[in-house]
């Protein structure tokens, strides 16, 4: 068994859904069977978009090069029965999974908000007051799009590393001003006192199911697809159904700035989607609802087992996840009806020559 560095993100969130398990079925084992480190967490000079991988999955060992975030030793673990389920930032996984697996449980969301954390000489302010040609890090192409053009005055830079890395790397050098992460894995680190801002989603719309984590299974898997459902959260799975189609209807990705922002409330589902040139000079915006007001069925057979976007989700109305999963196709129709491809065309082509 590979080593287990402490206080990882990565196992702070395994451990975290493990305790929930553990707590609807007692009296079950639950063993974390493998620890890897992440190739994200090692190549520090190449900019996290250029970089494939699954930076919060516990059981993974990563390959440059593949345009899935799984890999073949995590399908083969799976395949084999030597593990039964594996725990991700929903954020990391992509819309379309290989055949033979499934999302079997996404987990209460956490705030999905972008955080910003200052350098300890700029504690107390906030990106607005920060002195002209201030040097902000972020690892993320959605955020620095959003955040260029909204702070103009401000220079954004890359920054590489889990979040142990980039902390340290603020708090120790001058070469930052500030970074930004999510708000989510800070505050499951431990480190919720360390966010100076919280960035609204008038000031930056987050990642596709940032904050949410995902508890993946075999599709076919019947006794661990029940089990995991307990830990199904409805809201969280029907908001983040509605992101992954948009991203998907998009085909977009990490190499492209695609955000969004989701609401439930009284049976009315809301989801604002974007697209942004990579300087955010260029942007498309537009927010679109329905109802997914739905009764829950219980209906035996095959439906029981139909994906929305890469989801299983056995207890939550399956109108309600078309009607989601509808929301975000329509809205990503929209936006490529008024000129998203070209916008994420030109971002992709001039990501991929940096």
């Amino acid at each position: 068994m590979a080593e287990v560095r402490p206080a990882t993100l990565a196992r702070i969130q395994t451990d975290s859904v493990v305790e929930m398990l553990r707590e609807f079925y007692p009296d079950l084992c639950f063993e974390i069977a493998v620890a890897m480190s992440t190739t994200g967490d090692k190549i520090l000079d190449t900019a996290l978009s250029k970089i494939f991988f699954c930076d919060s999955c516990f059981f993974i060992y990563t390959q440059i090069g593949e345009k899935s975030l799984f890999t073949k030793e995590l399908e083969n673990a799976l395949e084999r029965n030597e593990v039964d389920l594996v725990v991700h930032s929903l954020k990391d996984l992509p819309t379309s999974l290989p055949p033979g697996f499934t999302i079997g449980a996404i987990c209460k969301r956490e705030n999905p908000l972008d955080a910003v954390v200052f350098h300890p000489k700029n504690c107390g302010k906030t990106l607005s007051v920060l002195p002209e040609k201030s040097v902000i890090g972020t690892s993320s192409l959605r955020r620095a799009a959003q955040l260029k053009k909204k702070f103009p005055q401000l220079e954004f830079r890359d920054i590489r590393g889990n979040l142990n890395t980039r902390l340290k790397k603020l708090d120790e050098k001058e070469d930052f001003s500030a970074i930004i992460l999510a708000a989510a894995g800070l505050k499951r680190m431990g480190w919720e006192n360390r966010i100076g801002q919280l960035l609204s989603p008038e000031d930056c719309l987050y990642a596709v199911g940032q904050g949410a984590l995902a508890v993946e299974v075999r599709a076919k898997d019947q006794e661990t697809l029940n089990m995991v459902s307990a830990l199904q959260d409805g809201e969280t799975v029907l908001c983040c159904i509605a992101e992954r189609a948009f991203m998907k209807r998009l085909e977009g990705g990490c190499s492209v700035p695609v955000a969004v922002n989701t609401m439930l409330k009284d049976g009315q589902l809301y989801l604002t989607g974007a697209v942004y040139s990579l300087d955010g000079s260029d942007s498309l915006k537009e927010t679109m609802q329905t109802s997914v007001n739905y009764p829950h069925r219980n209906e035996d057979g095959p439906n029981d087992d139909v994906q929305h976007v890469g989801i299983t989700a056995k207890n939550v109305p399956g109108q309600a996840q078309e009607a989601a999963e509808n929301l975000g196709i329509e809205l990503a129709s929209l936006l490529l009806s008024k000129g998203a491809k070209h916008i994420l065309s030109v971002a992709r082509q001039l990501n991929d020559a940096c």
